[in-house]
């Protein structure tokens, strides 16, 4: 096996040992008929502790995609890929700029249509604001620094991905907030989406590798946060939970809904 192949190696390793966290139990609020309930029993995470080697993952991946960027070595790799990937191409496939956004939404609406996670909706919505919010600092702050052309145009913000960031992102806060069941499926887009960067010729390996590593690391920073904003906005109650309500008038049938925080 020559020195690219365990380059690649160890990539895929990285991308497949994301670290995990334990499940905690959840318990039902039961109110009126067809409620959804979005509940739990306790209030804390043990991912919302900071461990030391959750940051294996994403800073690794970040270290090599940097890597990428100024190494003679490594931008023959990125080349072999790109051609690779040209050979492939029959035409362009543009749907990344869509389904990026799917892990992101799927944190929520899993939650909405009745989908047990650890943390009630108020909290999945604040985590997921908060991940965007480092996510975006992060990737357009590299972009804006580093200043890596893309392979395709002369635009000089390649490095890191965007999407690939926002994609990875999302499937960490599906991976944490509702287990691995879900968080392969997010994963499996997550990288679907890195994938057509490559395929479209959007940008270089190192930036989608760079761009996994920020979102992992930004979902992971918003539930290490996730304690402090509890405080700030005084959230003492862990639970929360909406109602869906059917009813009619004699003419037609309608639907309430009733969410409380």
């Amino acid at each position: 096996m020559n020195a690219r192949s365990c380059l690649l190696t160890m990539i895929c390793g990285l991308l497949a040992g994301t670290i995990g966290c334990d499940t905690i139990a959840a318990q039902t609020t039961i109110a009126v008929p067809m409620e959804l309930s979005d509940s739990t029993s306790t209030p804390h995470c043990q991912q919302e502790q900071f461990k030391i080697q959750q940051l294996i993952v994403p800073t690794g991946l970040l270290a090599v995609g940097t890597f990428g960027v100024y190494n003679g070595w490594f931008h023959g790799l990125r080349d072999d890929v790109r051609t690779g990937m040209t050979d492939l191409r029959k035409d362009y496939i543009h749907i990344d700029d869509y389904i990026q956004y799917l892990p992101v939404a799927s944190n929520i609406g899993l939650g909405l249509i009745g989908v047990k996670g650890k943390h009630p909706m108020r909290e999945k919505i604040a985590t997921t604001a908060t991940a965007y919010a480092i996510m975006g600092v992060l990737t357009n702050g590299m972009k804006h620094s580093l200043h890596e052309t893309r392979p395709d145009t002369e635009e000089r913000n390649s490095f890191p991905s965007g999407h690939a960031a926002t994609a990875f992102m999302g499937a960490e806060l599906v991976r944490m907030e509702y287990g691995w069941g879900y968080g392969l499926a997010a994963y499996s887009i997550a990288a679907g989406t890195a994938f057509l960067r490559l395929y479209n010729d959007r940008h270089w390996l190192n930036d989608v590798i760079g761009g996994a590593g920020i979102g992992i690391l930004s979902a992971q920073a918003a539930y290490w946060l996730l304690p402090l904003e509890r405080k700030l906005l005084g959230w003492k109650s862990p639970s929360s939970s909406f109602v869906l309500v059917p009813f009619t008038d004699g003419h037609s049938a309608n639907v309430s809904l009733s969410w409380h925080f």
